[in-house]
Parts: structure tokens; sequence; C-alpha cells
């Protein structure tokens, strides 16, 4: 019988000493420089590998029916499908409902790819450069830094339907949020965590509308700033800052935030709202070094969720195409 877990090459840091060793300070040049020319972009990035990383088609399940190939034609994890445009044999994940018209920074992806491509062609892949740019993105905002395990290598398909139904939704409750994070591995402890991350970044109106308008766990002086920018009707796609207080600075404010009911997203302000996940906001509220660290090794842990590694999937020569 056809088993899934199939044994791969491991995941290494210094898996492009000697392949491209101008690769990571190729990265952190143009991600810094993108950054300095407008510091959402920084968001955005680390967006783009957490959107990448979260949605697995994998199959679940040996099925006799299934050849090696078949398997690992699915998007796995952290294996740059987010970057693929439609072709004729699939739908890619762009236009899926969490990536459409919100996720950003292709360009910047595509132009560190093919300064990549000059320097080593053929060799850095393109799920490597969205790890390595979320974390330069993060240093470049102030936060916290780690080593990135790199070795990953590019899917040759991508999966509208596991991009729809596996990343969280800024609507759900607590219960729901927990649930989305333990199917990909991670504890309550470190979904918390990685919610850090807005602490930069910004929301369209049309997510946290119902929150501005309806919810009674705003602050009222927020919630008046916010319904300046987000009427109750039209302006869907007006931006907020998912942390008012340091909008552009990657710091623990976001939690301070919350513990103060000013969570932007129905989500964030779950993560303090008598639940369990309290005393862990509170904590990271605090101290700032117990969140840098915890979240430090959330993205690790992010980073390593089924790669394609080995002889799987391809090295991609433009990051919006098959090879």
């Amino acid at each position: 019988m056809l088993l899934l877990g199939l044994v791969h090459a491991q995941l290494s840091t210094t898996f492009y000493a000697t392949t491209c060793p101008k690769a990571l300070s190729t990265i952190r040049t143009a991600v810094l420089k993108a950054v300095v020319k407008e510091h959402r972009m920084g968001a955005s990035l680390l967006r783009l590998h957490f959107h990448d990383c979260f949605v697995n088609a994998c199959f679940s399940y040996p099925s006799p029916f299934l050849s090696h190939a078949d398997i690992h034609a699915h998007t796995r994890g952290c294996d740059a499908s987010v970057l693929l445009d439609d072709t004729s044999s699939f739908t890619g994940e762009k236009t899926a409902g969490p990536n459409a018209n919100s996720l950003r920074g292709y360009d910047v992806i595509d132009t560190i790819k093919s300064q990549l491509e000059s320097i080593c062609p053929g060799v850095v892949s393109c799920a490597d450069i969205l790890a390595v740019a979320a974390r330069d993105s993060v240093v470049a905002l102030s936060g916290p830094s780690w080593t990135v395990q790199l070795g990953r290598r590019d899917s040759t398909t991508a999966s509208l339907g596991a991009a729809n139904s596996d990343l969280p939704s800024p609507l759900m409750d607590l219960s729901d949020l927990i649930t989305s994070f333990s199917n990909k591995g991670f504890t309550a402890k470190e979904m918390v965590a990685l919610s850090g991350s807005h602490t930069i970044g910004q929301a369209r109106c049309l997510l946290f509308r119902n929150r501005v308008y309806n919810e009674t766990s705003l602050d009222s002086t927020l919630a008046t700033s916010l319904k300046s920018n987000c009427p109750n009707t039209g302006s869907d796609d007006n931006l907020s800052s998912l942390d008012a207080t340091t909008p552009v600075t990657f710091d623990n404010s976001y939690f301070k935030n919350l513990a103060n009911n000013k969570g932007l997203l129905h989500s964030d302000q779950q993560l303090f709202s008598g639940g369990t996940t309290d005393s862990q906001v509170k904590t990271y509220s605090i101290n700032s070094a117990t969140f840098y660290a915890d979240f430090a090794s959330a993205m690790v842990k992010m980073g390593s969720i089924s790669p394609l590694t080995g002889s799987d999937g391809q090295i991609r020569t433009n990051c919006a195409k098959v090879n």
C-alpha cells in the first residue's frame, strides 16, 4: 500500500552556502529596499509566506490509486503555490477569498527571483525566497530575527479550494482559531504568538465593519475613529492599521491593544475576550522578549509545514509559472 509518510531530505540552515553564497544577502538587500520604500510591504511579505504555508492540499490518507508523482503534484505547504498564476490545468490561489484584492508583494518576490537567477540560475526556490523575505521583513520593522531553514522546493500546481478552506478567517471565534491552527500542528500558544504578526499591516473596512458597528468589545474612542474611514456601507477597501499604536513597528503593542479592547479584527479581540488565551496575551503585552522568542520559534515551525524537498517539485525560474 502506498503511504504518504515518504522520507524527505531535511531542511538545512546552510543549504545555499556553496551553491549560492550570496542568496541571503541578495534577498535581505531587496527586502530592506522595498520596506524602506513602503513600510506596509513588510507586513505584505510576511503574510505571503503565511498564506503559502497554511495551504496544504496533500492527501491525508493512503490511496492505492495514486502514484508518488500524483501525490507530489499536489500543493504541500511552504511550496510557493501561492505565487502561481492560473493555467489551463489548474486555478491558482491568488483568486481565493482570503487572497483576492488582498495579497500583495508579488512584484518584490519577482524582483528578488530575477536577481537570484542572474547570479545562480536554477538554484534558489521561490518557496525559500518567501521564507527568507518574511524573516527579513520582520527584522526591517524592528522585530526579532531567526535562522531560516532552507531547501524547500517549488510546487508544480496550486489549490484554490485548499486556500479557501485552510486559511483562518478574521471573522472566526477563538475556538475556531484554535482548531484552524491545531489542524496545522500548532498549539493555542503558538497561534497567539503568530497572531502577533498583526502588530504590522492593515486590513480592509469590509473585514472589520461589523466589529466597529455591532460589537461592544471595542474601545469606543477607537470605534469612533475607525468609523470615519469605514462607513456603514461602501468604501469596502479603505484601510486601517491592525495596530493603531505603532502601525509600522514590529513590537508587542498588538497585545497591549487587545488588553485594552483595541483589536481591529473580530479574530484579534477573540484572543483576549475572557477565554483560554487571555493569560498568554497578557504575558506578551508585558514582556516583549517572551513574545519575540515565541514568535521566532513559531515562524521556524510554520516554515517547516510539509515542504517539498530532495527531488520533489522543482526550482521555478519564474515564480508565477511552472517550468
